[in-house]
């Protein structure tokens, strides 16, 4: 009987500082990452990285403890005019043949009121790798009908500085805005627990 019990009582103990991580990825055709340039100070420039992976993980239920991983391939950029992006491509701006990807990964996470987070983590693009703030809103769980998977919604949004990581240096604030708006949304399905 001691056996059993204590037998029970180390299994207890050892599973109490064990961590189940949930890892979450997201879902290409309803995810997507925004960002937006104020034009000649006159009109707002929006476009999308087309081509990105993120990953969460978390063993909170309310992803207060998440840790999210992007990467974006920098060639996919995508802002409706042919011309612009190849532009925007070349080392005038991103230099994608240089710099293929920006990424980002998450170093802390603190709650600022229900479902709403502060997000910090280094992101690093061009080169250039800085700390950054991001405001993130978790949009909820539930489970997809189509697929029957557990599905959450997140929305990131926050402001860079393209002079912080060396982009379009040619072209000044007048022409187009330093401060770059960014704006993500996804939803992410639950792929394995570790």
């Amino acid at each position: 009987m001691k056996k059993i019990l204590f037998g029970a009582v180390a299994f207890v103990a050892l599973t109490a500082f064990t961590t189940f991580n949930k890892i979450w990825e997201n879902d290409d055709a309803h995810s997507q990452i925004q960002f937006t340039v104020t034009h000649l100070g006159v009109s707002d420039v929006s476009g999308t990285f087309n081509d990105f992976d993120v990953t969460v993980k978390t063993s909170k239920a309310d992803f207060s403890d998440a840790v999210f991983e992007l990467s974006a391939k920098t060639s996919s950029i995508d802002t409706r005019v042919e011309a612009r992006d190849n532009h925007l491509k070349s080392a005038d701006f991103f230099d994608a043949e240089k710099f293929p990807t920006l990424n980002f990964k998450s170093t802390g996470i603190t709650k600022a009121s229900k479902d709403k987070y502060k997000l910090t983590g280094n992101l690093t693009l061009h080169g250039v790798t800085k700390p950054v703030t991001l405001d993130l809103t978790y949009r909820g769980t539930v489970e997809n009908p189509m697929s029957k998977k557990q599905t959450a919604g997140f929305q990131i949004t926050g402001t860079i500085k393209r002079s912080d990581f060396t982009i379009g240096e040619k072209f000044p604030a007048l022409i187009i805005s330093d401060e770059v708006r960014i704006k993500a949304d996804g939803e992410f399905t639950q792929t394995e627990n570790k």
